[in-house]
């Protein structure tokens, strides 16, 4: 199945004409013409689509918790920061499809009567925000945009915002923050957006690809989509798919299609790069745990892992993961997982607004304990201070981007703890070019 890819590479698709002889903005037509708000809102729920930024929240239910004060005006922000290390597949949709998008805002933002939304789109996308802009103009000509849209008394103006290039304004609410004018600080919740967001009145915050799914549920109805995917998984999903594989490059899955499909069929990833084995995981980008190739393939029960939110997350964080925005990175035995996580370290530390103590001086300390470990400092007290400075930071900040530098700390000693221990025990070794701990070289 193919809900928002089927047409993606047909040639001139990011024109308004050749969208439109794709089907394009019918859902829009009937949406506003034989329609009231409240029907789109109840397709939306029966679809049971999903957040697909990473929390996997259902969106028609955060639809429904939209505030509705009388003589208050209400927004919609599209989230298209897209910051997360191994996750590009919004890009994607925007750069080739940005129509798909601008159609999903226009239908969002009459189901929840905005008549003003946003598009934030993280700064160094210039040309994506380019050709966003393009796409509006074409479908404002086209009536599609602007007052009375279609005669349907509907008005709607659509802005496309750049944004600083933080991380954290992936984070809704120092999303709205930054939309502000002001420093994308995270909010303390409650109040949450649905009541208090955008200039404080209520706002929903949506991800690309959850806004562009709306067209095709509205044309198909929410029982056909939720007739996709597997359990409360419905649908599809985008998966931006890297790393040691034979095809990189961004996917659209069924959701409840086995690892092992997705990793090995040719075609999606065409499997691990040849004469290399699956040594470790990342499958929802670099704020999930990581686990070994085994646990990816299998729950700890022995039985097939799949492509869903709730398979990937079975076994908790003991033995699972999470699918998070889709950021799918495979590792061979080629790769340095303390050098791995180091580097994913690094990039919080950078990208922690410092707001939260635990985060801003958290990040610090356990990048400051892997290069040490890395560059054949570290003792073996320094692995067991990792694990405990991540528990420090869990649940411990306004924001889940201190959860997001722990868990992959946490999860890469849990079962690649004898790597660590390699470092540590063989400091000139493991500091040789290309040096990669092996496990027949571990020391007794």
């Amino acid at each position: 199945m193919k809900i928002l890819t089927e047409h993606i590479n047909t040639p001139g698709i990011e024109t308004l004409e050749v969208y439109r002889k794709k089907g394009g903005y019918t859902a829009v037509e009937k949406a506003l013409k034989k329609m009231t708000p409240d029907e789109v809102v109840e397709e939306v729920k029966k679809s049971g689509v999903r957040g697909r930024g990473g929390a996997g929240f259902p969106m028609g239910m955060k639809w429904s918790f939209l505030a509705k004060p009388e003589g208050v005006p209400r927004y919609l922000v599209c989230n298209a920061d897209e910051s997360e290390p191994g996750t590009f597949k919004d890009h994607y949709l925007m750069k080739n499809i940005p129509h798909l998008l601008i159609e999903g805002m226009i239908i969002s933002s009459f189901a929840l009567g905005a008549n003003k939304s946003f598009i934030y789109v993280r700064g160094e996308l210039m040309y994506v925000i380019r050709i966003l802009e393009k796409a509006i103009e074409e479908a404002k000509a086209a009536g599609f945009l602007g007052k009375n849209i279609l005669g349907s008394g509907f008005d709607l103006d659509l802005v496309v915002h750049p944004g600083g290039g933080a991380y954290i304004c992936g984070e809704e609410t120092a999303l709205l923050e930054s939309l502000e004018g002001k420093r994308g600080n995270p909010r303390n919740k409650p109040p949450f957006p649905a009541v208090k967001g955008l200039y404080q009145c209520p706002t929903v915050v949506n991800n690309v690809e959850s806004i562009a799914t709306t067209s095709w549920i509205i044309n198909n109805g929410g029982d056909a989509y939720a007739a996709v995917g597997v359990g409360r998984s419905t649908g599809t999903k985008l998966i931006s798919a890297s790393g040691h594989i034979n095809n990189p490059g961004v996917y659209e899955i069924n959701l409840g299609i086995t690892c092992d499909e997705f990793l090995n069929s040719d075609e999606f990833c065409g499997g691990v790069r040849k004469g290399h084995y699956l040594k470790a995981v990342v499958a929802g980008g670099s704020s999930v745990p990581i686990v070994p190739g085994s646990l990816f393939l299998k729950t700890a029960n022995g039985e097939d892992r799949l492509m869903s939110y709730e398979s990937l997350s079975d076994g908790g964080f003991a033995t699972g993961t999470m699918l998070g925005s889709g950021g799918f990175i495979a590792f061979d035995e080629t790769a340095c997982i303390v050098r791995n996580t180091w580097n994913f370290a690094r990039f919080y530390e950078h990208e922690s607004c410092g707001q939260c103590s635990p985060c801003r001086e958290g990040t610090g300390w356990m990048q400051k304990v892997l290069n040490r470990i890395e560059h054949g400092k570290g003792s073996m007290h320094d692995i067991d201070l990792l694990v405990d400075i991540s528990k420090k930071i869990e649940g411990n900040t306004i924001c889940p981007l201190g959860d997001a530098a722990a868990w992959p700390v946490a999860s890469a000693i849990r079962h690649f703890r004898d790597e660590f221990e390699w470092h540590v025990k063989n400091p000139i070794a493991a500091t040789q070019p290309g040096a990669v701990y092996m496990k027949e070289s571990v020391l007794a």
